[in-house]
């Protein structure tokens, strides 16, 4: 198929991956629907920027919650059962250790918990190729080989979010929208070698906030499918609901991917980060204190459970974190924490659940075990006694929030920390006993953000403010100093996240997201010297 505009790389060639028919496959992509992503996320702006009355139900689309009729798809192949599901990126052995873990499914994480180098969204796509090829292998630095087992599971695979380009790839001079380059990426090489495994391409979509953003995603499906020579209704698509416009269209986003639809499932710290962009003057309280038995969390994961069932789809329960303690009595602590969590998700009617760390599937496994036994799932748990109005979505407690100044260090620190390790090219960082990714800085600067902007006080009835969130960034960067356990390099890091942190967190209105500047001021330089344009 020809192409009138140039194809232009940045970036080194990976002629393994990137061959001309993948490159032109994907120019197909940006050609058919580049101005609609555009004109999508346009729209967010005025939405955010314009709107004066509260967050609702849509009355244009009424039709559809109130219809009865229409359902999902029924599950995929090897989409079934999905008790436990493993997230992660696609990082060589990290992706061993996750297709080893015992999950019944495998996020391969492209969007949170990748640092979108260019060597890591190549190599991801290597990784996954090589998994389903069977020849999969990493030795450490020690001599230690690792392999992947015979029996896998399902993959599912995370592409960016429709705001991100991909700046590496430029068709007619534009950057390419990362979400397209890595789902065509992975659909032109993984798409019949899934199919041959009895399986099929699957995706988790993240960031959506309207139904006609899945309506986008539902055209990508059908026009792949058509142009690669796949049947219609073979990809399937989970819709993570973590923005707070996304929880009010759960049914009108379902309708849209109907034949490719795999469910939904509830984020945390990325709805409550929409939640401080969408209602900024509502003050949060620290993060910690937002649990999912939070009244407007409750309320929203309620309503997704009853959502999916009531449309013959699964629910996919939230994340636990935790990264084990080599101290027996602290890993008891956290595993009896995880436990209690999947326990509360199982019994509300999820069908599955996150975990981050091959240490956690277990416990989440004889939690969904013990409820569902021999059952893959509990769709038809309707929970017909679900109901929730538009002001339960938004029910915050608002008024006397104090922080403390550990939550505001806390915030500081693992926003910095975090920042400076994206920098540095690692999406899933350890810090604090949790595995963090990028939803956990967002959270932590839009909260400095929320708190800075509304003067909220420290218990001590400080009021914070942009000095006081400086003057911790700077008693931050001195700790690590003395210590001195950062290179030239990290330090570099941490100044350049620093100087991130503070013009995120200072801003007039709350910048949307903290990877996009960050990736177009540090990510997105060419490593090489441009190649030649490729023949499309």
């Amino acid at each position: 198929m020809g192409f009138p505009e140039e194809i232009t790389l940045t970036g080194d060639r990976h002629p393994e991956i990137l061959t001309d028919e993948a490159l032109t496959f994907i120019a197909a992509l940006d050609r058919e629907f580049g101005a609609r992503r555009v004109q999508l996320l346009e729209r967010r702006r005025r939405r955010r920027t314009t709107r004066v009355d509260e967050l609702d139900f849509l009355d244009s689309t009424r039709h559809v919650r109130d219809d009865p009729s229409w359902q999902v798809a029924p599950p995929a192949p090897g989409l079934l059962d999905r008790r436990v599901e493993i997230t992660g990126p696609p990082e060589r052995k990290m992706t061993i250790n996750a297709l080893n873990s015992g999950a019944r499914v495998w996020m391969a994480d492209f969007e949170d918990a990748t640092s979108p180098t260019w060597e890591n969204v190549i190599l991801g796509q290597v990784n996954l190729r090589d998994a389903l090829d069977g020849t999969l292998d990493f030795t450490a630095a020690d001599g230690r080989i690792y392999e992947v087992k015979s029996e896998i599971p399902t993959i599912m695979v995370r592409p960016r979010g429709w705001h991100l380009p991909e700046c590496h790839l430029r068709i007619g001079g534009r950057a390419v929208s990362a979400s397209l380059f890595d789902f065509g990426l992975y659909l032109f090489h993984c798409g019949q070698r899934q199919l041959a495994r009895g399986s099929g391409p699957y995706f988790y979509l993240p960031k959506l906030e309207s139904h006609l953003e899945a309506r986008l995603w539902n055209d990508v499906f059908v026009f792949a499918q058509d142009h690669l020579g796949i049947p219609r209704g073979t990809i399937r698509a989970t819709v993570l609901i973590e923005t707070v416009n996304a929880a009010f269209e759960m049914d009108e986003i379902l309708y849209e991917l109907r034949e490719h639809s795999a469910g939904l499932n509830a984020g945390r710290w990325d709805y409550l980060f929409s939640m401080i962009k969408n209602r900024p003057d509502v003050v949060l309280p620290e993060r910690s204190q937002v649990t999912m038995t939070t009244p407007f969390m409750r309320a929203y994961t309620e309503l997704l459970v009853k959502t999916c069932h009531r449309r013959g789809a699964h629910a996919i329960g939230g994340m636990a974190a935790v990264v084990p303690s080599r101290d027996p009595v602290a890993a008891k602590r956290a595993l009896n924490q995880v436990r209690q969590d999947k326990r509360r998700e199982v019994g509300d009617g999820f069908d599955g659940s996150w975990v981050a760390h091959p240490a956690l599937v277990a416990t989440c496994r004889e939690v969904f075990d013990q409820w569902l036994a021999a059952e893959p799932h509990q769709i038809v748990r309707k929970r017909d006694d679900v109901r929730v109005t538009a002001a339960q979505l938004l029910q915050v407690r608002s008024g006397g929030v104090t922080v403390s100044e550990v939550a505001l260090r806390t915030n500081v620190s693992v926003a910095l920390r975090y920042i400076a390790a994206w920098l540095g090219g690692r999406g899933a960082v350890a810090l604090n006993g949790l595995m963090e990714d990028a939803a956990t800085a967002e959270i932590c600067r839009a909260q400095l953000w929320q708190w800075i902007t509304n003067g909220t006080p420290t218990d001590d009835g400080i009021p914070v403010t942009a000095a006081l969130v400086t003057r911790m960034l700077r008693e931050e960067l001195d700790v690590l100093a003395e210590t001195g356990a950062l290179d030239e390099d990290e330090t570099r890091r941490f100044h350049q996240a620093r100087t991130l942190l503070t013009v995120l967190t200072t801003e007039r209105t709350c910048p949307e997201f903290l990877t996009l500047p960050a990736y177009l001021r540090h990510l997105s330089a060419a490593p090489v010297a441009a190649h030649a344009p490729v023949a499309a």
